[in-house]
């Protein structure tokens, strides 16, 4: 028998659920920084219903930099926060919270060369969950315009 050790890829595959929106929990919040040195949140997200209830959807980051502020403000919207003005949040606010996600793989190369696969959320990737007439306490939602970001 001959092998060729060499042209075997090595893969890493992280992928734990199809492509597709879920409703997902926030389960664990990681503060962090990023190499830059601006504050990074990572998000454990697991699905909180359905086939794959329970499963790990994917890891995602909040990073508190000028540029990553507006998609913080859609984040905290999907999820119930406050994301106008000038508000205080802690990490452990966003724990247990619920959203919609788009949930789909990506893959890249580690700086070893090994094929990471992994599941990702896309920048536009979060959606509030309707609420239904039961849970209406006679508040208006108002939408609020991503463009007219304060901060």
């Amino acid at each position: 028998m001959e092998i060729d050790f060499d042209a075997t890829e090595s893969v890493s595959d992280y992928v734990t659920v199809p492509a597709g929106t879920y409703l997902c929990r926030v389960v664990e919040v990681r503060p962090g920084t990023t190499r830059g040195g601006d504050e990074r949140w990572s998000l454990r997200l697991v699905v909180a219903e359905g086939q794959h209830v329970g499963k790990q959807a994917a890891w995602d980051n909040l990073v508190f930099s000028t540029r990553g502020r507006a998609r913080v403000r859609l984040v905290m919207q999907a999820l119930g926060l406050p994301s106008a003005g000038k508000v205080r949040i802690d990490p452990g606010d966003l724990e247990n919270r619920t959203a919609l996600v788009e949930i789909r793989p990506a893959e890249y190369q580690s700086a070893a060369g090994q094929t990471i696969r992994r599941n990702e959320v896309p920048y536009d990737g979060y959606r509030r969950v309707p609420r239904t007439d039961d849970e209406s306490d006679g508040e208006q939602e108002t939408e609020v315009d991503p463009n007219d970001i304060p901060f």
